[in-house]
């Protein structure tokens, strides 16, 4: 209890001096949940699809229950992946290779864009509840973006049409939507709030980095040898895993769904 109240001091006051970055933060996820829900509808409008086999209230309503029990099993599947965490060679150590995507994105083809960003940031949520912050929320609100960049484009281009072409077209869209927003968003937001809300020179994060590879010698090549990297390879491994074991569990999630 103390250490959360602790949490939650320094919380508010990182909160009051960078409001600004609160603001952002909240209007990007807004933005991503916008996104995903106009998409989606669009594609059910074009496709006639509604909801489940059936129109009345009791069909609707389990329909509704199986679908948010799905979501929060593989959101917890999620978190509990995240804790497994571990660094790569040459890639800065706070940035850990871990396979939480992989229960989000098979989601989101089973279930939609929509349930896509539900379930990372029930994902987020739940790793937040067990685990606590030591980033000030940067490291979680970082993570959840990055998820979405990954996830969003990736369901939409599966969801318009269903085939094996279209995932794997999906994946490799949503593999480069992640890697450049990665690179975008750390250079002009998540690094420079980082090292804001810890008292740190930027140059002080670029040296954390040429200390696990010396290609890494300034901002710029922080993102193009660092961030860039990784944000690749994790998308890209978890892509793979998913063209692999999509099909085999598919079926039975749409039937949850």
């Amino acid at each position: 209890m103390k250490k959360w109240l602790e949490t939650l001091k320094k919380v508010g006051s990182a909160a009051v001096e960078n409001y600004k970055f609160l603001l952002l933060a909240l209007a990007v996820v807004a933005a991503v949940l916008v996104v995903a829900f106009v998409s989606e509808y669009l594609i059910r409008k074009k496709h006639k699809e509604y909801g489940p086999e059936g129109t009345g209230a009791n069909a609707k309503e389990s329909f509704k229950l199986h679908r948010m029990t799905l979501m929060a099993m593989m959101a917890a599947v999620a978190a509990v992946l995240m804790m497994f965490s571990f660094p790569i060679p040459g890639i800065p150590v706070f940035y850990k290779m871990d396979f939480a995507e992989l229960p989000v994105i098979i989601g989101a083809f089973a279930m939609g864009p929509v349930a896509g960003v539900l379930m990372e940031f029930l994902k987020v949520l739940i790793n937040l509840l067990l685990n606590g912050t030591s980033t000030v929320f940067v490291g979680e609100f970082a993570n959840f973006i990055m998820g979405c960049c990954f996830i969003v484009p990736a369901s939409v281009i599966y969801y318009a049409r269903k085939t094996k072409r279209m995932s794997r077209i999906g994946l490799v869209v949503g593999c480069l939507s992640v890697t450049v927003c990665s690179c975008l968003l750390n250079a002009y937001l998540l690094l420079p709030t980082y090292a804001k809300l810890f008292h740190m020179d930027i140059n002080a994060l670029v040296g954390m980095g040429s200390s696990r590879n010396s290609m890494i010698k300034s901002l710029r090549t922080f993102l193009i040898f660092g961030v860039a990297p990784f944000n690749l390879l994790k998308s890209g491994v978890v892509s793979l895993i998913t063209v692999i074991i999509y099909k085999h569990i598919s079926r039975l999630l749409k039937k949850q769904a």
